[in-house]
């Protein structure tokens, strides 16, 4: 299967796709509004045009993101060592 197979897959009849952007070590960009369902069932409703979701489980407004990533240094690929804190 190709990287690009969903392209060319037609979205549900009557209704258009949503757009998810992932950022690379950052959140997913997703447009708005949203229900997010948790593990626990509770759900989680944002009216924002666009809205990130955290995925990196740092946020203390998980499933939303406050930017957490930025503050935290990730393991270099491969290496042991932490790399971007700051």
């Amino acid at each position: 299967m190709s990287a690009n197979a969903d392209r060319d897959t037609p979205p549900v009849v009557g209704r258009e796709a949503t757009r998810v952007v992932v950022v690379p070590d950052g959140p997913l960009l997703v447009e708005g509004p949203v229900e997010v369902v948790l593990p626990d069932g509770s759900v989680r409703l944002s009216e924002r045009p666009v809205v990130a979701l955290c995925a990196c489980r740092r946020s203390r407004t998980y499933p939303f993101c406050d930017t957490s990533h930025r503050r935290r240094g990730r393991p270099a690929p491969g290496s042991g060592r932490v790399v971007g804190q700051g």
